[in-house]
């Protein structure tokens, strides 16, 4: 019975992973460290200079972002940010969404707070490195992982241009499949592929911070709590020992 159980609840965690993913391309895994400080100063400034034009980040402020990061005001007034915001303000656009929906065809970009939450680490990334040409588009760009995304390759003088290429499969049934067979370089950009790569991991690792910015001070203490509760144990045994030594 217990074996059984324990295989249903599997498959349902697996069904909802499934359906979470959806048909996304997901072709690699993302490996990020919360715990690197150095990854995620590196993700704020990527996210500062290419994201936050369009993508807020309204439940996050800019003396949270430094006071984790280890960086003083100076550091990321002068620095990071790129606006005449003060140090205290929450990290919000001047971009309206009345403005927004007019310049992105009716749908503003949305807050990216917890967006990796939301998608999932490697659902992000994935799409960050998904990028390609495709001049049907309005904006002249698809993306694999989230096929006719309004959103544009904002860093595409990074990475480069890249050509997708696709062979169409018919079934049984008559039914045509389009199958992705990979990526063609149109034009090299300023980063090579895996600097572009440890760059867009870093900006993931950033999202996922800020989704949960409490998660460093939980993972800080993390190793006084389970060090607490072996000497806690210890103890326990001990009096156990003792209550129990005359009992036969």
């Amino acid at each position: 019975m217990k074996k059984i159980y324990v295989m249903t609840l599997g498959l349902l965690m697996f069904s909802g992973m499934v359906n979470a993913a959806g048909d996304a391309y997901i072709g690699e895994r993302v490996q990020t460290n919360i715990r690197s400080i150095d990854s995620l100063r590196n993700g704020a400034q990527t996210y500062m200079n290419y994201c936050m034009g369009c993508h807020s980040m309204a439940y996050q402020r800019y003396n949270r972002v430094a006071d984790d990061l280890g960086l003083t005001e100076a550091e990321m007034m002068n620095g990071l940010v790129l606006t005449d915001a003060k140090f205290t303000d929450k990290m919000t656009i001047a971009m309206s969404d009345a403005e927004a929906k007019q310049w992105f065809g009716g749908k503003a970009p949305p807050d990216l707070t917890v967006i990796a939450k939301a998608r999932g680490l490697d659902w992000l990334y994935n799409f960050l490195i998904n990028f390609y040409v495709d001049p049907s588009r309005p904006t002249g760009w698809n993306n694999l992982t989230f096929e006719n995304a309004s959103m544009p390759h904002v860093l595409w003088e990074l990475q480069g241009i890249r050509q997708a290429n696709f062979e169409i499969h018919t079934d049984e049934e008559g039914n045509e499949h389009k199958e992705f067979t990979g990526f063609e370089v149109v034009e090299e950009g300023s980063m090579s592929e895996q600097e572009y790569k440890v760059m867009v991991r870093d900006l993931v690792n950033f999202l996922d911070y800020s989704s949960e910015p409490s998660k460093l001070i939980r993972m800080s203490y993390a190793p006084w709590v389970l060090l607490f509760v072996a000497f806690f144990t210890f103890l326990a045994y001990l009096l156990k020992a003792n209550y129990f030594r005359d009992v036969h």
